[in-house]
């Protein structure tokens, strides 16, 4: 029997393309929702529901996710610390996949950053990361550029919040400090997305790049997530664990 696979967010571009993919792999569109749609008729008509709408619907989704014991995929950004507690907390019920980013390449790139961020110390590598986005994206750094900082303090053992993040650099700003990780945000055009992360120390620099060019990259990992996930027990994933890293 076919995956019933539930959208919500379908009428902008991510929920088009999920809707195509869902249909190349297989599964069953069992419906779609924009934002302000009905939520509940949707987890109950879904095996799996993916979600590409905004933060400010995760909290109440994830709830949804939890009461109707649905695997819940969630694609948005920019959450609060008490909208991802939420979706934690959804997590302890149902299996979810939660993840800045759904391409493969990011996922192998999350890996990477982490294991080179173990390997180099802080105070002789400093750390930046740098990413571009179209003009219409509305948060900033982007999840993915705050997904890679995570990975980087996770590789030194502590976390984003403990480490420091530096962004925004202007004006006489004095010496760069020894172990905050450094963000740069740019906006422009419709570039699909680019993140660099870069170690540079006194002898050498060492940069790690991954570009989107279309985003069905995002679609096709979404969907191979929620294959995934609708075979899992509950507990909170990301695309490492889709792709066989975790």
């Amino acid at each position: 029997m076919a995956l019933r696979i539930g959208i919500a967010g379908i009428s902008g571009r991510m929920g088009q393309l999920l809707a195509e993919e869902v249909a190349a792999a297989g599964a069953e569109l069992a419906g779609g929702i924009t934002r302000a749609g009905d939520a509940a008729a949707l987890f109950a008509a879904s095996d799996v529901v993916i979600d590409f709408t905004h933060a400010g619907t995760a909290e109440r989704h994830a709830a949804l996710a939890a009461e109707h014991r649905k695997p819940f995929i969630l694609g948005s950004s920019g959450l609060s610390l008490a909208q991802e507690a939420a979706v934690a907390a959804a997590a302890r019920h149902v299996p979810v996949v939660y993840a800045a980013n759904f391409s493969p390449g990011v996922a192998m790139l999350l890996a990477l950053a982490e294991r080179m961020s173990a390997a180099l110390p802080p105070e002789q590598y400093d750390a930046e990361i740098v990413e571009m986005h179209h003009r219409q994206k509305v948060d900033a750094p982007s999840g993915t550029a705050i997904a890679l900082g995570r990975a980087v303090a996770r590789g030194r053992g502590q976390t984003l919040e403990e480490v420091g993040m530096e962004s925004g650099r202007h004006g006489h700003t004095g010496p760069r400090g020894t172990g905050p990780i450094g963000f740069a945000t740019l906006r422009g055009g419709q570039v699909v997305g680019e993140h660099t992360l870069l170690f540079a120390a006194g002898s050498e620099h060492i940069a790690l790049t991954h570009r989107s060019f279309d985003r069905r990259v995002y679609a096709t990992g979404a969907v191979r997530a929620a294959h995934w996930a609708a075979a899992q027990p509950p507990g909170l994933y990301d695309m490492k664990h889709v792709i066989g890293l975790g």
